[in-house]
């Protein structure tokens, strides 16, 4: 098992499926709040769900009601289990805390690299580590 080392965000531990994305995310208008779909045009997972999955991604960008749209997905059962960000920014981190959704960031090394396409990681919010 790999471990990559991160800054721990918000606490809790998760698995999922990998969604990896090279855009920054704006999830007020670039996400469905209804269905978890990215809907902003010309992203790079445009159309893609994001529910249940360790939505990786370099950092948020956009409105601060983000952090409430993140709130909804969760209580619409279509949050991502957890987030990972090339670097946390405070709308994508208080909206991964008030939803109780593990976050990390800084990956150590290569670490983002190394995060793929639908391989299954566990989060660990607490230690900050993911584990693969």
């Amino acid at each position: 098992m790999q471990i990559i080392k991160c800054r721990a965000i918000s606490r809790g531990k998760a698995k999922g499926k990998v969604l990896l994305s090279k855009d920054a995310i704006s999830f007020l208008g670039g996400v469905d709040p209804k269905s978890g779909i990215i809907v902003e045009k010309g992203h790079a997972i445009e159309g893609k769900c994001i529910a249940g999955t360790v939505l990786v991604f370099p950092r948020g960008k956009g409105s601060t009601v983000g952090s409430y749209v993140i709130l909804q997905l969760k209580k619409n059962g279509k949050a991502p289990a957890a987030i990972v960000n090339v670097e946390a920014e405070p709308i994508i981190a208080v909206g991964a805390i008030i939803s109780n959704i593990p976050m990390v960031d800084k990956p150590q090394k290569d670490g983002y690299a190394m995060l793929k396409d639908g391989i299954v990681v566990e989060v660990d919010g607490e230690k900050g580590e993911i584990k693969y």
